[in-house]
């Protein structure tokens, strides 16, 4: 066999797919260079074709050498024979039954462990079907929790803005969820650690978004901190360093005058290793960051702090165990105010309460690939290829994750980024969700144009997704936008995942979509972060964004607004056809430069009156802003993740402008009997 033809042989093996159908319908082809480099990546020897084979060799031994795989997700029902004539099946109770080749049916849905000849299987049992909506339709606010302004806050949302949303939210919209941005730790660094989408850890939340003022031991602070505040108030963007720093200075006094108690402590030790090491890097990086002010990222510390299995960190570990138990209380705080906001917004009539997002990423820098590093794959990064929005592709830097390690591993970190982020509320959106299938990998040297997709194992992940579901009785809601293979969309309608379907995208050869076809199982909305929001749409303020930004040039950008008006015409066409505009409105959308009330009333109805189980109306659709939250492509060019909404929570009540939007929503949402 040519050595291309076993390169092209081994890489199909790992999952790399030989081609795809990008969104302008060309098929893209995978060639030998990136079908090599992706094989490096995963660790096989590429040198020669003798070399290639005694690598696989190698893995198929291994596999060979274990009497069961290293876990096993199964349906409810599924008959399932086993290698092993005998084994010991040990239930996620404690409950030890023998068995023999073949696994009892009706088996408790979990995580249970079979062991036969010195060998353990995680055996993962999940049902056919996530948590549903309750019957019905519903309707849901969605915001940025950095973003909410209030007479209160300390220049950034936190839980206490969100309980007072709420509180607004259920009689004057009749929201059944507010939809959050991702609450993912970050740094709180503009403008490369401000993103949601690209967290420090996935597996704990921002401290920022904390009621200082509702800590026990909390003391107003002093004159200048509190002039500050006010200041910080008053900005149009959120200042993350700023705010964070003054949280810091207020917990930290907290800290030291009231240290955590036994509930506390308690709710640390039940976290674990994966608390312990976040924390441990949190504390690592003041630390080194204190001694040198410069030193942003781990991969620059010292070596002997690289490892977290090293002795110098662990020396570390018991040096500084009252910085690191300051970073698990952090956490135990935030989990105790984000729990009572979620019981609040139950008790107040929402049937859904918090919708979370899990973001897709984790930053390359941060502490998950500090603390996790076998579990991420080294020499590649994730990224999306070529499409209207990117011509060039998008690289999105960061490492995708090791399927082989995620297996050996049963699967555990990616239970604990789902459970986790789902915990205390009633809904949570996979961002990508599409990664459950395959990603888009760009080996290290290439530019997004030369990348390819490696398939994952749909059928565990989304099944493990669909257990989780149920257990913490939340709804899941994919993000299926881009380029999404019939199978994706198959598979998620199969498990019960809500699609995630946009009026931006929702296009047929027509134009936009009836509101009639959308899918009954589907969250649908306006827009997304890293789009347009509509006033920003029919007023172009995306393209010209971009062209200030330097993302496009003056060509493109004449090109954009052409299509443009064609897009606002076909919008307008739709709203006509749906009856929802008066017969004597504008029918040229070229001559309508400002996105008009009546406009964007009937673009209100269009989404309400759609089959879809949730209508999400972003915080955008109420206040007709035109900026967006994040202009893919940009960073220090644009103000990404940190506009604030353009009222305050208390200005939702007050303002006529207001008052008037909210009636409009609440209409519809009565009208389509949602709520």
């Amino acid at each position: 066999m040519p050595f291309d033809d076993a390169i092209r042989a081994a890489a199909e093996r790992c999952g790399v797919q030989q081609q795809f159908w990008d969104v302008f319908g060309q098929a893209h082809h995978t060639d030998t260079e990136t079908n090599r480099a992706i094989l490096t990546a995963l660790g096989y020897d590429c040198a020669s074709e003798e070399a290639l084979a005694a690598s696989i060799t190698r893995r198929e031994e291994a596999e060979r050498r274990r009497s069961l795989p290293a876990v096993m997700v199964i349906g409810p029902d599924a008959p399932v024979r086993l290698s092993v004539e005998h084994a010991e099946l040990q239930l996620e109770g404690g409950e030890v039954r023998h068995i023999g080749a073949e696994l009892p049916a009706n088996l408790p849905l979990g995580y249970h462990d079979v062991r036969a000849n010195g060998c353990t299987m995680r055996l993962i049992v999940g049902p056919d079907r996530a948590q549903q909506p309750a019957p019905g339709k519903h309707a849901g606010l969605g915001v940025t929790l950095y973003g909410l302004r209030s007479r209160r806050n300390w220049g950034c949302g936190d839980f206490r803005d969100l309980r007072d949303l709420i509180d607004w939210a259920v009689p004057n919209l009749h929201a059944d969820f507010i939809a959050l941005n991702p609450l993912h730790a970050i740094h709180n660094r503009t403008p490369y650690n401000a993103s949601p989408y690209l967290p420090n850890s996935i597996f704990y939340r921002n401290f920022l978004y904390l009621d200082v003022e509702g800590v026990p031991g909390f003391e107003a602070s002093d004159a200048e901190v509190g002039s500050e505040i006010e200041r910080l108030r008053g900005t149009e963007i959120v200042e993350y360093e700023k705010v964070a720093a003054l949280k810091r200075q207020a917990l930290d006094k907290i800290f030291a005058a009231h240290p955590p108690g036994e509930e506390c402590e308690q709710w640390i030790a039940r976290e674990g290793d994966l608390l312990r090491l976040y924390a441990t890097y949190c504390a690592l990086d003041e630390h080194m960051r204190s001694g040198n002010p410069e030193l942003w990222v781990w991969t620059e510390w010292p070596e002997e702090y690289r490892d977290p299995a090293s002795e110098a960190v662990a020396e570390f570990g018991r040096t500084h165990e009252r910085e690191i138990l300051f970073h698990g209380w952090l956490q135990w705080l935030v989990d105790g105010q984000l729990a009572a906001v979620q019981k609040h917004a139950r008790e107040s009539g929402m049937k859904i309460g918090l919708y979370h997002d899990l973001a897709l990423a984790t930053d390359r820098c941060g502490s998950d690939l500090w603390a996790h590093r076998p579990f991420f794959v080294n020499g590649a990064r994730v990224g999306s290829p070529p499409d209207g929005f990117s011509p060039a592709g998008q690289d999105w830097s960061f490492p995708p994750p090791n399927e082989e390690k995620h297996r050996e591993d049963g699967y555990r970190l990616y239970i604990e980024t789902i459970r986790k982020t789902m915990r205390h509320g009633g809904a949570l959106r996979i961002d990508h969700v599409m990664r459950l299938f395959r990603l888009y990998w760009i080996p290290e040297g290439s530019d997004a144009t030369r990348g390819a997709y490696v398939k994952d194992r749909p059928e565990d992940l989304v099944r493990i997704l669909a257990l989780e579901s149920v257990r913490n009785n939340a709804v899941i809601v994919g993000e299926d936008l881009g380029t999404v293979e019939t199978e994706v969309r198959e598979t998620l309608a199969r498990f019960g995942i809500l699609s995630y379907r946009l009026l931006i995208f929702e296009r047929n050869e027509q134009g936009f979509r009836p509101s009639a076809e959308y899918p009954e199982q589907a969250l649908t909305a306006t827009t997304t972060h890293d789009l347009p929001t509509i006033a920003g749409f029919w007023k172009g303020e995306d393209i010209a964004a971009r062209l200030r930004a330097g993302a496009v040039d003056e060509a493109s950008s004449e090109t954009q607004k052409r299509e443009r008006i064609q897009d606002k015409q076909r919008l307008l066409d739709a709203l006509y056809a749906t009856k929802l505009l008066p017969e004597d409105y504008e029918r040229d959308a070229s001559r309508i430069p400002e996105l008009t009330p009546e406009i964007h009333h009937a673009v209100a109805g269009f989404l309400a009156l759609t089959p879809c189980a949730l209508w999400l109306v972003n915080q955008e659709d109420i206040t007709r802003e035109p900026y967006q939250q994040n202009l893919p492509g940009t960073t220090a060019e644009y103000p990404n993740w940190s506009r604030k909404m353009r009222w305050s929570i208390e200005e939702l009540s007050e303002l006529e402008e207001s008052r008037g939007s909210a009636e409009m929503i609440r209409h519809w949402v009565e009208r389509s009997s949602r709520g």
